[in-house]
């Protein structure tokens, strides 16, 4: 079975309020590609891929007109698709929902949210108590996109828990000079981690609970992302980790000299003219799921030797998204 990750950009821009897709030469979201040249591009990405199932990160809108599930429906058909089924679970105010969209014939899976009553790991539409800065008092966390919590069973028979997680962004925004931008990305780092100390007790339930676990999206962190980390002491990604889940990439990325690191996500940075590569995308599985012949693949256009010498689909993973598909091959 094949299971992938994939952070769609301005996916909500493609389509209009009957969740139709706009198939125009006006401008998607990314910059200089046009909505008909993303809608063919991910139409080849998603096909190339195969998948059984797909994690969508920023997924189409759900609101007072729009529909994710309907959305992502739609554009299956659009081409062909055998993952022809979507699943969400609570809706945000951001226009990037999470969605998985899965081949029914390969899996069921439904959003089965855990922790109502569990003030230490509550469900993820609730609120999580922590000191964020060691001041003695209690701060109270919200998840911006909540994370989608699946029961899915294959059709092989495996139960197992899924995960699909859109960490909030460290990026600050706004004004304020330099001190102020400094505080505020020290703040938006302390919330990211209180999300992934969240996000980590849940995990940590399925597990006790003996359940399977795949946790999959984008963390918007890595080890030497960014020079919060030494003051933190742990990236996301560490505490998620823990001792019993593994991603092949970010173990990588946390040797103490990694040499080259993998990457998931290319960022055009215009006043310096050149690009920027991060390891933000990710598939962790619990040791449970070792033993199935797990194997990992990030589709890079020029890392991933494959998409390379497929001049249609580099281009087409290019023009998609600024983030690259990661799929999981697993015996499940």
């Amino acid at each position: 079975m094949r299971l992938a990750t994939y952070n769609v950009e301005w996916f909500a821009n493609l389509f209009d309020d009957g969740d139709r897709l706009i198939v125009d030469d006006g401008w998607s979201g990314r910059q200089d590609v046009t909505r008909v040249a993303q809608i063919e591009a991910l139409g080849k990405v998603f096909t190339a891929l195969d998948a059984d199932a797909v994690m969508v990160i920023e997924a189409p809108n759900t609101g007072r007109r729009q529909n994710t599930v309907r959305a992502l429906e739609g554009f299956a058909r659009a081409f062909d698709l055998r993952t022809r089924a979507a699943v969400m679970g609570f809706a945000n105010e951001t226009h990037q929902e999470i969605a998985l969209l899965y081949d029914p014939d390969a899996m069921r899976a439904e959003h089965d949210p855990k922790g109502e009553d569990d003030r230490a790991a509550p469900r993820f539409d609730g609120v999580f108590r922590i000191d964020l800065d060691i001041d003695a008092t209690e701060d109270l966390v919200r998840f911006s996109k909540p994370p989608l919590e699946l029961a899915v069973t294959t059709a092989a028979g495996t139960r197992l828990r899924m995960i699909g997680a859109h960490l909030k962004s460290k990026a600050p925004h706004g004004s304020g000079g330099r001190d102020a931008m400094l505080r505020l990305s020290i703040a938006n780092r302390r919330k990211q981690l209180a999300q992934a100390v969240w996000l980590r007790a849940r995990i940590s339930r399925h597990l006790d609970a003996g359940e399977p676990v795949i946790l999959m999206g984008d963390l918007n962190d890595g080890p030497g992302l960014d020079e919060f980390e030494h003051l933190f002491g742990r990236s996301s990604v560490e505490i998620l980790l823990g001792g019993d889940m593994y991603d092949p990439h970010a173990r990588q990325a946390l040797q103490p000299r990694p040499g080259t690191v993998p990457t998931s996500a290319r960022f055009r940075l215009p006043r310096q003219g050149r690009y920027l590569q991060a390891l933000l995308d990710y598939v962790m599985i619990s040791q449970g799921l070792m033993a199935r012949r797990p194997s990992w693949r990030i589709w890079h256009p020029f890392d991933d030797l494959g998409c390379w010498q497929m001049p249609e689909l580099r281009e087409a993973l290019l023009d998609a998204s600024d983030h690259f598909p990661v799929s999981l091959e697993i015996d499940i």
